[in-house]
């Protein structure tokens, strides 16, 4: 898939999507939103796709919402509130939702800037790593005196505990990938030249992996947040108790007796 906005390439079972606004520095427009969810729908439907590389073209990764005169004074049929409101619902809530349950994993390659929105982007893939000349910065709060959106502020404390949370949304600092990746914000940070090749080799080995995994881990960590040790413990002994019955155990057992790497359909 191929469109003004957004690419979708395919190298075996990775997926590649590419935010491709490179003039606006990938800034997230109503068209790109669109086309985003229609690649994301694209690879769930292809069922050869085990892992997703998301990732900005350009000096870029993403640099938030674009700031058009709709969303500063609303469209004439609507007022901003309300405008922001049905664009919210409909289109950017529903683009992060659709990234967070894709039955793949997803690896986020943060090339360049990520900016307002594009933080949350980057943050809603199950690994993110990225260049050393990326950087990341939040400026809802002390630019525009908003909260930030697209999931921010349910990923970045959960990432990096409330008190770097609060204080990065408070005071809009840049956080460099170095200093992104000591605090647990991302997973690695690497040389510009490295970024593709490792984003493919984290893709890879996860695309070895049971297709199931990705969402089970996901709800998972997600349940832990909110359960206490022992409804935790639950979930843990229902899960397994499902997955031990799936052919992937059983090939994942064998593979270890037979000493060998396991293969999963």
């Amino acid at each position: 898939m191929t469109s003004n906005t957004v690419t979708l390439s395919f190298d075996g079972p990775i997926a590649t999507l590419t935010l491709n606004r490179p003039d606006t520095l990938n800034s997230i427009s109503e068209q790109l939103t669109i086309d985003a969810r229609e690649a994301l729908a694209e690879v769930r439907e292809t069922k050869s796709v085990r892992a997703l590389i998301l990732t900005g073209a350009g000096r870029a990764f993403c640099a938030g919402a674009e700031l058009n005169e709709s969303l500063v004074n609303g469209d004439g049929a609507q007022s901003a509130g309300e405008s922001l409101n049905a664009t919210m619902r409909d289109q950017t809530n529903p683009l992060i939702v659709d990234l967070k349950t894709l039955p793949v994993p997803v690896v986020a390659a943060v090339n360049g800037a990520a900016a307002g929105a594009g933080v949350g982007f980057a943050l809603a893939a199950d690994i993110t790593i990225a260049a050393r000349s990326a950087s990341f910065i939040l400026t809802f709060g002390p630019k525009l005196g908003l909260v930030p959106d697209v999931g921010t502020t349910w990923h970045l404390p959960r990432r990096i505990g409330t008190a770097r949370a609060m204080a990065l949304s408070l005071l809009g600092n840049k956080l460099s990938a170095a200093q992104a990746e000591q605090w647990g914000l991302i997973w690695q940070c690497v040389d510009d030249d490295q970024l593709h090749a490792t984003a493919l080799q984290l893709a890879r080995t996860l695309a070895s992996s049971p297709s199931h995994i990705a969402l089970e881990l996901r709800q998972a960590i997600a349940q832990s947040a909110s359960n206490t040790l022992e409804e935790q413990l639950d979930y843990e002994r229902e899960r397994q108790c499902v997955m031990v019955e799936k052919p992937t155990f059983r090939e994942g057992v064998r593979a270890f007796r037979e000493k060998r790497a396991p293969v999963f359909d």
